[in-house]
């Protein structure tokens, strides 16, 4: 990443951790440094949306995911971006389209960075679809290498919740 994007991204990351900004505050000055990349930079469009989607603007947030990822975005921001555009169309009630996105997702981020993520959301989005013995497998799959004990036992139960031993 070059030295002007690295800073900008820390002008971004002051922006969201500034608790004492409202969501149209916070809104409002992502856009005017987005603005400085240009409207149509993938990271721009991916800040964007992100501002619009934790102010609960999911419906504005949607198309600049889209745009940023139909853009081009580094390998992160990407499954970043599938992760939070795919929780928006979750909320949005579309589970079908948010679990395929995230069934892809979870699969080609195994054993990866934010492989985790990718199974967070990926096992809510069962849940809201009604599967969650699903769900709880692959959120106990993702939990149990960050356990100090029973690595091998948390992973074989959740193996076996979705294909139970035959009596």
């Amino acid at each position: 990443m070059d030295s002007l994007l690295v800073e900008w991204q820390h002008r971004i990351d002051a922006v969201w951790q500034d608790q004492a900004l409202s969501d149209t505050e916070r809104i409002t000055r992502i856009d005017d440094l987005a603005a400085e990349l240009g409207a149509e930079h993938p990271v721009a469009l991916f800040e964007r949306a992100g501002a619009r989607d934790s102010a609960g603007e999911e419906r504005e947030a949607e198309p600049l995911y889209r745009a940023a990822l139909d853009a081009g975005l580094d390998p992160d921001r990407r499954t970043r971006a599938i992760i939070q555009l795919a929780s928006t169309i979750r909320n949005l009630g579309r589970v079908d389209e948010s679990l395929a996105l995230l069934a892809e997702e979870y699969e080609r981020t195994r054993g990866q960075a934010m492989a985790d993520e990718a199974a967070a959301f990926y096992a809510l989005a069962l849940v809201s679809s009604g599967d969650a013995t699903r769900a709880a497998s692959i959120a106990l799959t993702a939990l149990a290498p960050h356990l100090n004990r029973y690595t091998r036992s948390v992973t074989g139960y959740a193996a076996e919740m979705l294909d139970p031993p035959r009596a």
